[in-house]
């Protein structure tokens, strides 16, 4: 019977397999979105990064009634569907004639 050790070949082994899950469920967790009646709700700082803007800009299309929002209490979600929707009724195609 051998002796199991932190230095033992299987130990380091189950280690590193223990670290990469514990990572990837924390990548998992940190991009994690629940659904709530088949909806996708998103949080300023995702938006943010979808669509490539500040903070600022965000507001602005808020006060301009540009981007559909939820306020409850202090907080402010976005529906996803909304802002494809928005993304779609925006859409310009190249004319060329």
């Amino acid at each position: 019977m051998d002796l199991l050790t932190n230095e033992t070949k299987e130990i380091i082994a189950y280690q590193e397999m223990i670290t990469r899950l514990r990572n990837r469920i924390e990548d998992i967790l940190k991009n994690y979105r629940p659904v709530m009646n088949g909806e996708i709700f998103l949080s300023g700082e995702d938006v943010c990064k979808l669509l490539h803007i500040s903070k600022r800009t965000l507001q602005q299309y808020r006060d301009d009634n540009i981007l559909p929002y939820i306020q409850i209490g202090g907080k402010i979600i976005y529906k996803e569907s909304d802002i494809l929707t928005v993304l779609e009724q925006n859409y310009i195609t190249n004319k060329t004639h």
